[in-house]
């Protein structure tokens, strides 16, 4: 019998490089499979898999080898009972591994066929998305715990009582797990009653930000910064969805009370649309409101724009810059707080 001779810490370290390539071939199966799902090939998938599955089996004999693992347990006797054992299990062991391969060609066909319903352009993008990503987790775990069941009857084990039991340990468990039997129920109602759907711009308890996972526990929302923040759906309350209307740009500015508001409000009116071709975000002409208060020393005006969604910051900005250049242009001041300080001279 061959005998692996070598010092301690050379068989700990032969140890440590076989997990660390097991390690590195798991992350790199992960990304790879996470491509682009229109072009993974289904054989290149089995092959990846068939592939792996050499490797770990070439992994377990090598670390059996290197810490001298006794094959002489492996006798006719042994051999010959496990001969007997698959013999007699045989039909449990191809419908075991039958139900795996149908369990995991279900969800790879689910997550594709979903992921492009996700995808595919349209009017309720939105809306499918957010509804393929729910569908994608609930079958994931129905068809779990389906394989579970059927692999344990496939092995004689009576799984009726089992799910009578699973009945009423569900009772128990939901008796002293309100709380999260209540973010089901709200996460159910905010996706079907569509409240807003994965990437919708929406405010909850004061915290703003793009939608990015809605889940029937938890919602997951990313602000400006990049902060996430994760939101149980039964403490959401009271939201504001500002994805569902165009936005509104609002520049308020003041001239000065020496100036003609009849000719800058004209001049406005004339010279304001042209921004309409300048940037793509606006979906109408500017309007020049007009007067909108008498300051302590100026006029203010106000101007609004219609504007895609969530897109009014930037157009705010390019607004007012435009309108300090038409204002400027024709000599219209803007005007700035001034204090008059009077000195009474006394006489010496």
């Amino acid at each position: 019998m061959f005998l692996f001779t070598a010092q301690p810490w050379v068989q700990y370290l032969l140890t440590v490089v076989i997990v660390i390539l097991l390690i590195w071939l798991l992350v790199f199966q992960r990304k790879w499979t996470k491509r682009d799902d229109e072009q993974i090939n289904r054989w290149q998938i089995v092959l990846i898999y068939l592939f792996d599955l050499i490797i770990f089996v070439g992994a377990i004999i090598g670390l059996m080898v290197i810490w001298n693992f006794d094959f002489s347990l492996f006798t006719s006797d042994f051999i010959g009972d496990l001969e007997l054992f698959i013999k007699e299990k045989l039909g449990a062991i191809i419908g075991s591994i039958a139900v795996i391969v149908v369990m995991m060609a279900i969800q790879k066909v689910s997550r594709i066929a979903l992921f492009r319903v996700g995808q595919k352009p349209g009017p309720m993008q939105k809306r499918k998305k957010t509804i393929a990503k729910v569908t994608m987790s609930i079958i994931k775990y129905l068809v779990g715990i389906m394989a579970i069941i059927i692999i344990l009857a496939l092995w004689g084990v009576n799984v009726v009582p089992a799910l009578a039991g699973l009945g009423v340990a569900g009772l128990v468990i939901g008796l002293g797990a309100q709380k999260f039997i209540n973010d089901l129920i709200a996460g159910f109602f905010i996706i079907f009653e569509h409240h807003f759907d994965v990437g919708d711009i929406v405010d909850i308890g004061g915290f703003k930000g793009e939608v990015l996972e809605i889940g029937l526990k938890t919602t997951r929302i990313r602000n400006w910064r990049g902060e996430i923040n994760i939101i149980s759906n039964g403490s959401i309350s009271s939201m504001i969805n500002f994805s569902r209307n165009p936005s509104i740009a609002i520049v308020d500015f003041s001239i000065a009370y020496d100036e003609d508001i009849e000719k800058t409000i004209s001049l406005l009116k004339e010279e304001l649309p042209k921004l309409r071709k300048e940037i793509e975000d606006l979906i109408e002409d500017p309007q020049v409101v007009g007067v909108v208060s008498l300051g302590a020393s100026s006029v203010d005006l106000r101007v609004i724009a219609k504007t895609m969604t969530e897109k009014h910051y930037g157009v705010e900005r390019l607004m007012r810059q435009r309108v300090k250049e038409i204002l400027d242009a024709n000599g219209i001041e803007i005007p700035f707080p001034q204090v008059v300080v009077h000195q009474a001279n006394k006489a010496e």
